[in-house]
């Protein structure tokens, strides 16, 4: 796995060079807002968006960052499009203002709102979807104030099938994965097959070269759960990219993907962030330990942190963790746009894929707060000590440092050459490790 780790890098370091840069800022730094799709599915309308969009107001989510307002599958009509302007209907009964109504609420709010489309015929649950539509839809978000679109990989028609299968190690995707190989794969490309002239890489490249043809700038999420090698062509394409299947509000999908995605962390940087699915903070039985690991992990990752709980519900423990200042602000880095990454596996050698235990200490430089943040990760299900030794942590080298603690801001004092704390199961510490001391 090392040796893989290593022709990612180099990999990452081309692909970041061709990133797609967009006006204003758009896309340079990993999203922040809010979706419906984790928190209602299908069962949306505008009363539950324009709520979500007031809640994050009111609970201080826009003054933190959030700001775009995302609206999942089932917002249309599913009968299909209009017939004389091919344009997909929106449900007049759940958005009886159109999406265009819905949208100038949102704006007025100061926020900003996303839609959601596919590179298919179909959606995942069945509406119409923008394969060989791509400039109408295109034009149509844009006349209706869309700021964000996330778009999907479903509905894909066998004309579209791409030669050869790649390997994405994932659940979703079978059971046998030893170290992260395929050894199942039944039609892999050849070593120097270029995914980038891939069917799936083309329908991706269609909405973007539609998008870049209108008078707006609309952040491009690619939904497309890792397949095809994404990630040497994710950046060229769009300003984020899914590199797994679905997520889960359970610790253990949240568990496996944050193990997976951690052997894709070189690909982060400006323009372009690796994405592995939206959040579970607040929803289903997740203790409080895993909603932190969850957001701190998701956070360090740099991924799009895209709420995805109804917020006139959400408990406050959970808004706070939300909010964190100290991981949004390593997260929002104006001048560093490297992810943090793991320095040692703990639980595991080093290099070891493993879904049920990912690696359990990262670090990462941040401007932002002025030195290095660490986290340290128990994996396991029952009580443990983590300790960060200074002297194993990339880029610090002296015997003592100022640290501050991320959930609780308390300011540690100097500490020398090492800090220890007992975890509960699934728990994460967090720290600022600032001037040597």
């Amino acid at each position: 796995m090392a040796s893989y780790l290593s022709a990612t890098a180099v990999l990452s370091l081309l692909a970041q060079a061709n990133a797609l840069v967009r006006p204003d800022g758009v896309g340079r730094l990993p999203a922040l807002g809010w979706n419906t799709w984790n928190a209602f599915n299908c069962d949306i309308d505008a009363s539950k968006i324009l709520t979500a969009a007031e809640q994050t107001i009111s609970l201080g989510l826009k003054d933190a960052g959030y700001e775009y307002i995302n609206i999942d599958d089932c917002w249309s009509v599913k009968s299909g499009r209009d017939p004389n302007t091919k344009r997909i209907i929106p449900d007049s009964t759940k958005f009886p203002d159109g999406i265009s109504g819905i949208a100038s609420q949102i704006h007025d709010l100061g926020l900003k709102v996303g839609i959601y489309s596919s590179a298919g015929t179909e959606t995942c649950a069945g509406y119409p979807a923008s394969l060989g539509y791509e400039k109408i839809d295109a034009e149509t978000f844009a006349e209706w104030g869309i700021d964000y679109l996330k778009y999907d990989n479903c509905g894909v028609p066998s004309n579209w099938t791409d030669a050869y299968t790649d390997c994405v190690p994932d659940t979703t995707n079978g059971s046998n994965f030893p170290n992260g190989t395929c050894p199942d794969l039944t039609n892999p490309a050849p070593a120097e097959y270029d995914w980038s002239t891939s069917k799936t890489a083309k329908r991706f490249e269609a909405m973007r070269d539609a998008l870049l043809n209108v008078d707006r700038t609309i952040l491009y999420s690619l939904c497309e759960w890792g397949q095809a090698d994404v990630n040497t062509w994710g950046n060229a394409t769009g300003n984020s990219w899914r590199t797994t299947g679905d997520i889960t509000p359970h610790w253990e999908r949240i568990a496996e993907i944050a193990n997976q995605n951690s052997f894709y962390i070189t690909y982060a940087d400006f323009w372009g962030y690796p994405d592995p699915d939206m959040l579970e903070v607040g929803n289903g039985n997740l203790t409080l330990e895993e909603n932190r690991a969850h957001f701190a992990l998701w956070a360090a990752m740099k991924s799009p942190l895209i709420i995805g709980t109804p917020l006139d519900s959400i408990k406050e423990e959970h808004v706070s963790i939300l909010k964190n200042k100290y991981l949004l602000a390593f997260h929002q880095d104006p001048v560093v746009g490297r992810a943090a990454s793991p320095y040692k596996w703990g639980y595991n050698p080093d290099w070891t894929f493993d879904p049920a235990h990912p690696a359990e200490y990262w670090s990462g430089a941040s401007s932002a707060l002025g030195g290095t943040l660490v986290l340290m990760l128990n994996s396991e299900g029952s009580k443990k000590t983590r300790t960060a030794v200074w002297s194993e942590v990339p880029g610090l080298g002296g015997n003592g440092y100022r640290v501050t603690d991320v959930w609780t801001g308390e300011d540690l004092g100097c500490v020398e050459k090492e800090y220890s704390v007992e975890l509960q199961s699934h728990d994460v510490a967090a720290l600022v490790v600032g001037e040597s001391c």
